[in-house]
């Protein structure tokens, strides 16, 4: 099957999103311009690709160049996921760059591949895993992290000792020798 690069620029929305449950979510990137297209994601990726756009933003503030360090609060998109979700694929490793000549942020999704080489940034061969790519500017990436931070933190509380997640009844917590522990 040949390779799909599904390419955004500066998309009307780009977002982290659920679908479900705290302890039960199915994650996604939607992008939609204006119709949605969604990759399917893991909470951990969401929360990694929110904490690098800001260490990127960070980084390029850092080199002299005129990056926004707040965002204000009516910018950041609190919207449910557009309708159908229909997943193009499974991401399977990500990539982020900075485009100079524009002053864009480049998030990119893969999906699964027969190589376990991910492709650079801009990469635009036939052969590799199928890829959702997203320009945007600062300003928006800045906004989709915000979101994709809330949006991870919005599950279940973490068990104060052993950290992993407490569902509503409780859990079985490692550090209390097998009680159950609830949240609080």
């Amino acid at each position: 099957m040949a390779r799909r690069i599904l390419t955004f620029s500066h998309p009307m929305r780009f977002v982290v999103g659920t679908v479900g449950e705290p302890g039960d979510r199915t994650f996604f990137l939607q992008v939609s311009d204006p119709d949605p297209t969604s990759v399917m994601c893991e909470k951990e990726q969401a929360g990694v690709l929110a904490e690098k756009v800001i260490e990127l933003l960070d980084q390029v503030r850092d080199r002299g160049v005129e990056v926004p360090e707040s965002v204000d609060e009516s910018l950041i998109d609190t919207d449910a996921l557009a309708q159908p979700i229909e997943a193009e694929f499974r991401v399977v490793s990500m990539g982020i760059g900075w485009d100079p000549t524009d002053e864009t942020v480049i998030i990119e999704a893969h999906g699964e591949s027969d190589s376990d080489d991910v492709p650079d940034i801009g990469d635009d061969s036939d052969s590799g895993p199928d890829t959702l790519r997203v320009r945007m500017s600062p300003l928006d990436a800045l906004a989709f992290s915000i979101r994709a931070t809330r949006v991870v933190a919005a599950g279940r509380p973490p068990c104060p000792f052993c950290h992993l997640p407490i569902d509503p009844d409780g859990h079985i917590c490692p550090r209390a020798n097998g009680y159950r522990r609830h949240a609080t």
